[in-house]
């Protein structure tokens, strides 16, 4: 019976390994204050933040949630105002258009401006996109 939790005895073995080598780095007072700075930012530990940008290079990129989401958010309110003004648009265009005061040059500036919309948000999903892959790698 014993044999049967002899694995729940100690510590489970390390997947990676122990790390057991060390760098000593000196930085001057700007460069560690500029580490800190994103250290505080990316809310990691200094030694995460160094293994991550030795290790992995500048090929990941490292932002802080915090701030993604602010602008995330700010980004959101901001689409929802142009939504919101392509609908006041749209609706003073019908009104026009009951009244038959609709001119031909009107519905051309809003069909290209609505064109010049589209192509932004489609812009703004890719882009959207592509930093979610690049968080999930």
């Amino acid at each position: 019976m014993e044999e049967k939790y002899k694995w729940l005895k100690g510590r489970p073995p390390l997947k990676n390994g122990k790390r057991n080598r060390m760098i000593k780095v000196y930085f001057t007072e700007e460069e560690f204050a500029l580490v800190r700075e994103l250290v505080l930012a990316l809310g990691i530990k200094r030694t995460e933040f160094v293994r991550m940008r030795v290790l992995q290079g500048s090929s990941q990129i490292m932002f802080s949630a915090k701030e993604l989401m602010v602008q995330l958010d700010l980004l959101g309110a901001e689409l929802a105002r142009s939504g919101n003004n392509i609908n006041q648009l749209a609706r003073y265009a019908n009104v026009l258009n009951k009244r038959t005061l609709l001119s031909p040059q009107i519905i051309e500036r809003y069909n290209v401006l609505l064109a010049e919309y589209l192509k932004i948000q489609q812009r703004l999903e890719t882009t959207l996109r592509k930093l979610i892959r690049s968080m999930t790698k």
